[in-house]
């Protein structure tokens, strides 16, 4: 097991919602201050080689876990497929290989539950990973992160670089991603309810028939679990990472709606896609390798989201 406290860590993505989580925990863990380095967007572009390089020369890690990504929900997906291949593919390709020229002592990849087959059965295995195409909306971004699994793969067994891959489902929590252009389904619907009850609004359009099905998983769940691999794991062997309830995106909404105090007409548009049929995780593994699983109740966690965003709206207004 890695000791964490005396080693110089790197946290792609670190300013971000699930990033500040994690840098949170690493603190906890004895990491010092100085030895947590976040590089910033506005100094480091991450899909240049060249970005990467002065990275790694500036911060010196012994580990790197990688959260930076660009991503979004369904309609940034739609919009944006090819920078969502290129940025995510560019950024782990970049970052995987200058850690292998530098003898890293280990990587810590965090994967997305979009690479898994379109029709895949429920919940999800790790082994199934290959067993499909993805689901078509969000396959660039996917096909992406999982190409990078086969990469720390490849250079474990040829050059012994050690790593970790994780596989979480939808975050959600506290500061999330409220930017109706790219914010994911719980933070897009908390937002629509919040804004048709400012406004009056006797209704609020969806996207989909809202007969898909998801799973989510609390922000700070999600960054345990990679901590942990950060300190356990030094194979890439994926692992799922799972709240472990299964909702739908129509009685997931009448859950918002109730939580932010709106009584208006919800309507589904069936024109717009649903996105994956079906998404729910198997977590064996996890709590097998990593000794971790969810502590965070859902309705308690979706009331803190809307509670923190709320607020938010408060202060802004």
């Amino acid at each position: 097991m890695t000791d964490l406290s005396g080693k110089r860590i790197v946290v792609t993505g670190g300013a971000g919602f699930l990033g500040r989580v994690v840098c949170r925990l690493l603190l906890a863990r004895g990491v010092s201050v100085t030895n947590l380095f976040v590089p910033r967007q506005r100094e480091f572009d991450l899909t240049l080689e060249a970005d990467v390089e002065r990275m790694y020369d500036i911060a010196r890690p012994d580990i790197v876990i990688h959260l930076a990504a660009e991503v979004g929900g369904i309609g940034a997906n739609m919009a944006q497929p090819g920078r969502f291949f290129f940025a995510n593919m560019a950024m782990g390709l970049h970052l995987i290989e200058h850690a292998r020229r530098r003898s890293l002592e280990k990587f810590i990849h965090t994967g997305t539950v979009c690479a898994y087959p379109k029709h895949c059965p429920v919940p999800f295995q790790e082994e199934a990973l290959w067993n499909g195409y993805p689901e078509e909306t969000n396959a660039p971004y996917g096909v992406a992160k999982k190409a990078l699994f086969v990469m720390l793969d490849g250079y474990r067994r040829q050059y012994g670089l050690k790593s970790a891959v994780v596989v979480p489902v939808n975050l959600y929590g506290p500061g999330d991603n409220f930017n109706p252009e790219s914010s994911h389904v719980i933070p897009a619907l908390i937002r629509k309810c919040v804004e048709a009850s400012l406004a009056g609004a006797t209704e609020v359009v969806c996207w989909g028939t809202g007969k898909a099905t998801r799973e989510f998983l609390y922000v700070d769940d999600a960054a345990e679990a990679i901590v942990r691999a950060s300190e356990i794991m030094e194979e890439p062997l994926p692992i799922n990472l799972g709240g472990g309830v299964e909702i739908s995106i129509r009685d997931l909404m009448v859950k918002i709606a109730l939580a932010c105090d709106y009584s208006g007409h919800i309507v589904w548009d069936a024109s717009k896609p649903d996105g994956q049929p079906r998404r729910s995780l198997d977590i064996t593994r996890a709590r097998a390798l990593l000794g971790w699983e969810p502590q965070q109740n859902f309705e308690t966690g979706l009331a803190r989201t809307v509670k923190w965003w709320l607020e938010h709206v408060r202060e802004s207004r």
